[in-house]
């Protein structure tokens, strides 16, 4: 299967469990690699037969910007069910980074792949 991709997608939230964290808005990070059959969009070189990435990067800046999740794990799931429910992949990858979020390290966070079921 073909891939199409996003790469650092950095969109500013409310993430965190601590009282601090709630309070401002801190960066998350997203790469994301969704499963989707790019022959007929290269055979007739029209957008409206393709995976339109800027629309899923334009829903996802919409919900992750509006969210106040305490754990990414909660982002990174909520994130994937939107690609999979609202556009036509099979199988989404998506790498959730919270840079900062650990002294020493540039980021940490959690890689999930879902496929539609």
């Amino acid at each position: 299967m073909d891939k199409v991709f996003i790469e650092a997608l950095e969109i500013e939230c409310v993430i965190g469990i601590y009282d601090w964290e709630r309070k401002i808005r801190q960066p998350v990070v997203l790469d994301i690699e969704m499963d989707f059959d790019n022959r007929k969009p290269a055979a007739s070189d029209d957008i409206a037969d393709t995976l339109d990435y800027k629309a899923v990067s334009k829903r996802l800046i919409q919900f992750v910007s509006e969210s106040e999740f305490g754990l990414v794990e909660r982002l990174a799931e909520h994130c994937c069910a939107i690609i999979l429910d609202e556009f036509a992949v099979s199988r989404v990858k998506l790498k959730l980074s919270k840079p900062g979020a650990v002294r020493g390290a540039k980021a940490v966070g959690v890689i999930v792949e879902r496929t539609r079921s």
